[in-house]
């Protein structure tokens, strides 16, 4: 029945079609993007630039400016001085950013003490896809066709620094700029995803459905749509939860995708565990039998 009454209130309400157009788009810019992120070792570093755009939100706000600027702006800031700090001391790449977003994110809730509104910090920190305005949904538009559009021209570059990135300098590849490309993706990633799932969970729509993709293909391109089909089943049947069931929306759609997740681990054809132990039964009992 509450199935029934979510299909029609889609056709009646504006703000719920807002929602799912948003949450679709998202489901796929973030699973687009966690595919590259993943393959490259870089789960941290996606967890990092989420929290890194909190200052950036904060002073938009504080400022009365549009988010997507003052976040894109500080996530960005963050890579850079994560990679600063790597090349110029010896602490390793992981210790630096964990400075890095914490402190980035430190100063982006002394921040939100300021707007002294602690209904928008539940919002920026955990989304809430059913207030998505107008505006907020023409800006993700822009960025999933931006990123789609950049990772069709840079698929080769992409998929050869991500896999072996010692050949892609040998091949003459701009290694760091490639990198930095992929920061900027990430960010306007993180922001497009802020009113969905919050800057909070962002990280789970970034690596979870790509992680999901990744144990059911070894092939890059069609891991790609696998992630991206992932994150849009995870956004809409989240969606649903939400709406019919008064749930925050953020976190529903997170959990989804990660029973999704937890079903291709157990239920996976060639690397789920489920199979994977009875290929090791069977092969046992092939052994025993060959004596």
């Amino acid at each position: 029945m509450k199935l029934i009454n979510f299909y029609y209130a889609i056709f009646e309400y504006e703000f719920l079609q807002r929602a799912l157009l948003t949450s679709i788009m998202v489901g796929i810019i973030c699973g687009v993007i966690g595919c590259f992120i993943i393959l490259r070792g870089m789960s941290l570093m996606g967890d990092a630039i989420s929290h890194a755009v909190l200052p950036g939100v904060a002073l938009s706000y504080l400022l009365g400016i549009n988010i997507f600027y003052g976040a894109v702006i500080t996530g960005m800031l963050t890579a850079i001085g994560i990679g600063f700090i790597n090349q110029n001391s010896r602490i390793k790449s992981d210790t630096s950013i964990g400075i890095m977003f914490s402190f980035a994110f430190a100063v982006g809730i002394i921040f939100i003490t300021l707007l002294q509104s602690s209904s928008d910090l539940y919002h920026i920190l955990f989304g809430n896809v059913l207030a998505v305005p107008k505006s907020e949904l023409l800006m993700t538009l822009m960025v999933m066709i931006i990123v789609l559009l950049l990772v069709y021209l840079f698929f080769k570059e992409l998929l050869i620094t991500s896999f072996d990135p010692t050949m892609a300098a040998a091949y003459g590849l701009p290694n760091r700029l490639i990198h930095y490309l992929l920061m900027t993706l990430l960010t306007m990633s993180t922001v497009a995803s802020l009113q969905t799932v919050g800057i909070v969970l962002v990280v789970a729509m970034l690596i979870t459905p790509a992680a999901t993709a990744y144990l059911l293909t070894n092939k890059l391109s069609i891991m790609l749509f696998l992630s991206a089909g992932v994150g849009i089943i995870s956004s809409v049947i989240g969606l649903y939860f939400s709406f019919s069931y008064n749930l925050a929306s953020g976190p529903t759609i997170v959990v989804v995708a990660s029973i999704l997740f937890a079903l291709a681990f157990l239920l996976s054809p060639k690397h789920g565990f489920v199979f994977r132990k009875i290929n090791a039964r069977r092969k046992r009992l092939a052994f025993i039998q060959s004596k």
